[in-house]
């Protein structure tokens, strides 16, 4: 209860360890939500714990195990009550880079595991609270479920596929009034670029002779790239500001799209032919054209 009588009302997010989960867990906490910031590890939670207020509970959850996800439902439930949440922000994901010709199977599905089932798997156990509190949905989308560039193919397609879901689940909830809404950011200062080199660094260890025959180049040139974006990339904060606006404005928005990489990625989906696009990025990411050698 706040101290002006009104009833505290309960957020559920995410992957809220670091990056945009935690900025999201930390606004929301000082703007006097209680929140449920989702972690893998104990020790993240007491990390994250240190720098919130008493309303900031952690919760053990990761989106590829059924049994936390239950079982943080159920805790949620308990303490929210009759009242529900106000909101749920599924934020947590994880990239994958690579080939597609040569990428493996099983880190594919991974990829889809964590950025799209397990989306799905937490939604589908917090919907009776978000009916209960006529609650919200905010997803963690990217603008690169709206542009696929070379290399991102299994992290393109889980946010695409995000994309297509928000879209249904948002007309599927419209009779009961639930807000579906979904963010596309650009280039973020978040730890998931050092994840990912690390990821890149690895798979370049396991892809076989030949792929590195082929695409060892590009990959590197693209990598190099990548740290431009990751240089230039604005704070988790600002995209938490439009996770707040989904939250808790009047008419929500459907899409954010967040920072100016993105929203020129846009305009070049929405106006730009395939190839004429295709040779843009080409072009940006240094690789060869057809029938040069790579």
């Amino acid at each position: 209860m706040n101290q002006d009588g009104s009833e505290t009302r309960s957020i559920v997010i995410t992957g809220a360890s670091t990056g945009i989960g935690e900025a999201c867990a930390l606004r929301l906490d000082r703007l006097g939500f209680r929140v449920f910031a989702g972690v893998r590890k104990e020790v993240d939670g007491e990390a994250l714990k240190a720098k919130a207020s008493d309303n900031l509970t952690p919760i053990i959850l990761d989106v590829t195990e059924q049994p936390t996800i239950s079982a943080s439902a159920e805790a949620v439930s308990a303490t929210v009550g009759e009242s529900g949440l106000a909101g749920l922000v599924n934020n947590a994901g994880m990239s994958i880079l690579g080939p597609l010709e040569f990428i493996s199977v099983d880190e594919l599905h991974r990829q889809l595991e964590v950025n799209v089932i397990g989306q799905i798997a937490v939604t589908q156990a917090f919907m009776p609270l978000i009916r209960k509190g006529n609650g919200r949905i905010v997803n963690m989308g990217s603008i690169g479920g709206r542009m696929a560039f070379p290399f991102l193919g299994p992290y393109n397609a889980s946010k695409f596929a995000m994309e297509a879901l928000t879209d249904s689940l948002r007309q599927e909830l419209q009779p009961w009034g639930i807000h579906v809404s979904i963010i596309e950011p650009g280039s973020i200062t978040t730890p998931i670029w050092d994840k990912s080199r690390a990821a890149v660094e690895e798979l370049k260890k396991t892809l076989p002779e030949e792929a590195m025959m082929l695409y060892g180049d590009a990959m590197e040139t693209a990598e190099k790239v990548v740290q431009e974006f990751e240089e230039a990339g604005i704070p988790p904060d600002n995209v938490a500001k439009f996770v707040e606006h989904a939250l808790t404005a009047k008419t929500p928005k459907t899409r954010y799209v967040v920072g100016r990489d993105a929203q020129l990625q846009r305009m070049l989906v929405k106006w730009v032919p395939d190839r004429v696009r295709d040779g843009l990025v080409r072009r940006q990411l240094g690789l060869p054209g057809k029938n040069q050698t790579p």
